[in-house]
């Protein structure tokens, strides 16, 4: 009985060093975190442009080889391309905290409207795997592209505090002024005491 329960146990310990192991050895792996971002910013022409980035990190413990984006969610009936390009290719990505790779690329907008991008693709490969791996970046908010938008008021955020606060903002360094003047001794009476002390 005694044997039965040993050679039980024994197995179940066998069974959870295998899985852990197993698990131990698939975090060796790369870890890729990608953040797009997109900002527009208004020509003179009237137009709009499009400023898109997008920074891989990896995050892993193992090096990523042939890193791949793609980021097809730009259409060309909708944007024209000004500089850089949707894809890009690199040799290789290091494993670490302060390892990144970034591109960017500008587009005039020619529609009017909401768009909403979709996450751009990026491939990789691990030494251990023969397939490509694949990582996906973060979704852009949806940009209302050549919006009708009042135009910006400078300033207009001062203005209202200072119609809402300006009175008690004036009573308050008058009262400190006033505190100053009165608790600070003057230099010319300072003076005068020295003097009738020889």
């Amino acid at each position: 009985m005694e044997k039965t329960m040993l050679n039980g146990l024994i197995s179940v310990l066998v069974a959870l060093l295998l899985v852990s192991s197993s698990a131990l050895a698939s975090s060796d792996a790369p870890f890729i975190v990608a953040h797009k971002k997109a900002t527009l910013t208004r020509l003179k022409s009237g137009s709009e442009r499009v400023s898109v980035s997008i920074d891989i990190y990896n995050q892993g413990s193992v090096t990523a080889y042939d890193v791949s984006l793609t980021d097809n969610s730009w259409p060309l009936d909708a944007f024209d391309i000004v500089s850089g390009n949707t894809s890009k290719s690199w040799e290789r990505l290091d494993a670490g905290s302060g390892s990144f790779v970034s591109h960017s690329v500008e587009l005039d907008a020619k529609v009017k409207g909401p768009f909403y991008g979709a996450p751009a693709v990026i491939t990789f490969r691990i030494p251990t795997k023969a397939a490509l791996q694949e990582a996906y970046s973060t979704p852009i908010q949806p940009l209302d592209i050549l919006a009708d938008r009042p135009p910006e008021k400078k300033f207009e955020w001062a203005k209202r505090l200072l119609a809402k606060y300006g009175s008690l903002v004036s009573v308050i360094s008058i009262v400190v002024l006033f505190v100053y003047l009165i608790a600070t001794p003057s230099k010319s009476g300072a003076a005068k005491g020295s003097k009738k002390r020889r």
